[in-house]
């Protein structure tokens, strides 16, 4: 598979608890069964390569249904599933279902129930799981939204393992093109998808609004190869990137995660992509597939690239990305892949010491030209994987986080079902224990302990979302674009011009703004706002403390003494509590006289 989100991190699955990258879409690993299995299972039944099973496809509903029952079967065919209209031949059932029609759904909800009964993998798509996704009938059953049919393959893998995939509501997977520009000789990609075929900027542009005012908190760009994108239609990703940024919430409500992307595409966008990367709103993290690290199996893997040009790309976005994390895949085994050439693979992920390795065996898609070279052995194969997995596992990438004050994005809970799962600015994962009312908000934690999968966090103070759903073409053009927006107060703006809070060269989704201003006289709601020196003291306060809080994240704060939660302290308490009681005193004074003067007549 193309994409880091859609597997395992390493061979050997992940530990309690742990995020599996596919739970973007949401994946619940399996169970471990508890009952001891048979010896005749364990020796009889041969690892299942993905690609050789049957599918049982089943369709309720209009013709446009239909038709998407027709993508997603011509999807798996290509990657080398069987395709069957006979539920007893079916190894996972695909059902596509339909919620206009009640016998629909009444007929959809008894073959669910079969399918369970027969202990059959299933997948469910359709409108009944994109509006519905509560139903009990849905329970342990993995789902693939109407937006997400073109992920279906990589959703059929992942339950044919067990796992049970489903969309988060805070998640949007938003893909900006089909097919790609490569012909790696090991992946059917090409064959299934076809050549590039770029979605315009401006419906991109929309469909990121709409799901904004949806409430989604992040987004990630998918893609066979993102860096490709646009080459199609004459535009590239740098244009697409920071036309998504500009329409991002100034709040940092929302996040945005560029999806995987191959070498030889952003080696001319490097700089661009880079300061993208730098924005408040998009995570510091970049999936990039090497594969190999020595050049002969990159040059028969047909990568159209070298390790030197590789090397260029993390080298760069690491000098130029504060906090910038990198994730990448190797593919162990490959045709005429040599103990040297094993060896420079070794040697490179011990060089870089990536946070997140995917690493995978060799299998040979069917009709693939890989397919009819030369295998590398099983049992080397094999051991090769398990060397460079103990090589990858020794590695403590998040020592030194410890203390460290972060902001994180919270959109899920971990798969141990204790713990909550956030993310940095870095993508670092963050489990923390809270309740689920803070799902789909960001907050500032402390990190407590680090792990080897992730790390741990006590919440200091959960951010309030001033994120507030409008119609797009409600909200002006200063609202969207200006960095000195009143209704987000992004940027520490006053009446003598100052630099954005945010950083130097990138602010509320643009790049190099000029420093802002705003005059005292701009704001109705300020002048009226002026004239309480309650409100007053209070939005003073306010804003004092937005700002320290800004800063403070940007300074990346180490020590908890350093962080004032809610920025009020003695001082402030005792100077509004002050106010209140001198206001009273005044009130009390006049009612006084007033019934003074009453008496005297």
């Amino acid at each position: 598979m193309e994409d880091i989100e859609d597997l395992l991190v390493g061979s050997g699955g992940a530990p309690p608890g742990f995020r599996l990258p596919l739970n973007a879409v949401g994946v619940n690993p399996r169970k471990k069964n508890k009952a001891k299995p048979s010896k005749v299972s364990q020796m009889n039944d041969p690892p299942k390569i993905p690609g050789t099973q049957t599918i049982y496809v089943k369709t309720f509903g209009c013709s446009h249904n239909q038709s998407d029952s027709e993508y997603m079967a011509g999807q798996l065919s290509a990657f080398g599933y069987a395709i069957s209209d006979n539920p007893e031949e079916g190894d996972l059932w695909l059902i596509n279902t339909c919620t206009v029609k009640n016998p629909s759904q009444s007929a959809m909800n008894t073959l669910i129930t079969k399918c369970k009964s027969a202990k059959k993998p299933l997948v469910v798509a359709g409108c009944v799981p994109q509006g519905s996704r509560d139903l009990k009938e849905l329970e342990g059953v993995s789902i693939v939204g109407v937006q997400q049919i073109d992920r279906v393959v990589e959703v059929v893998e992942e339950t044919l393992k067990g796992h049970e995939v489903r969309k988060n509501k805070f998640v949007e997977i938003l893909p900006i093109n089909v097919g790609c520009l490569g012909a790696c000789t090991y992946c059917k990609t090409k064959h299934a998808r076809g050549h590039l075929g770029s979605y315009t900027v401006d419906s991109l542009v929309e469909r990121v609004k709409t799901v904004i005012a949806d409430g989604v908190r992040e987004i990630w760009l998918s893609s066979e190869d993102t860096g490709a994108y646009g080459r199609d239609i004459g535009v590239n990703l740098p244009i697409l990137l920071n036309a998504i940024v500009a329409e991002l919430p100034p709040d940092g409500s929302t996040m945005l995660r560029i999806g995987m992307t191959n070498p030889p595409f952003i080696l001319e966008h490097l700089k661009e992509i880079a300061a993208v990367l730098c924005h408040p709103c998009v995570y510091s993290f970049l999936h990039v597939p090497v594969q190999s690290g020595s050049d002969a199996v990159l040059t028969a893997m047909n990568r159209e690239y070298t390790v030197s040009e590789f090397r260029t790309v993390v080298d760069t976005l690491t000098e130029l990305v504060p906090g910038m994390q990198i994730a990448t895949d190797i593919i162990c085994g490959f045709p005429g892949e040599t103990d040297e050439d094993f060896s420079q693979t070794v040697n490179l992920i011990k060089e870089y010491k990536f946070s997140q390795v995917h690493i995978s065996q060799f299998y040979p898609r069917p009709g693939t030209p890989a397919a009819r070279m030369k295998k590398v052995p099983s049992t080397i194969v094999k051991n090769r994987s398990r060397e460079l997995t103990s090589v990858f596992e020794a590695f403590t990438p998040y020592n030194g986080m410890e203390g460290k004050v972060e902001r994180i994005w919270i959109t899920e809970i971990a798969t141990d079902g204790i713990h909550l799962v956030g993310h940095t600015k870095g993508y670092v994962q963050v489990l923390i224990v809270a309740p689920e009312t803070i799902l789909g908000t960001s907050a500032i934690v402390k990190i407590t302990s680090v792990g080897r999968w992730s790390v741990f966090g006590e919440v200091l103070e959960s951010l309030p979302q001033v994120n507030v759903k409008m119609a797009p073409d409600k909200v002006s053009n200063q609202e969207k674009h200006s960095p000195c927006s009143n209704q987000y107060e992004c940027c520490a703006c006053s009446k003598e011009p100052e630099p954005c809070s945010c950083g130097p060269d990138i602010c509320g989704g643009q790049i190099k703004l000029d420093k802002c201003t705003v005059s005292k006289n701009d704001s109705p709601m300020e002048n009226r706002a002026s004239k309480n020196p309650i409100h007053w003291f209070i939005r003073k306060r306010r804003n004092h403390a937005q700002k320290k809080l800004e800063n403070d994240i940007a300074l990346g704060l180490e020590n908890e003494q350093d962080w004032a939660p809610g920025g009020w302290g003695f001082v402030d308490r005792a100077l509004l509590v002050g106010i209140f009681v001198s206001f009273f005193m005044i009130v009390a004074v006049i009612m006084h006289l007033e019934f003074r003067t009453l008496l005297s007549k």
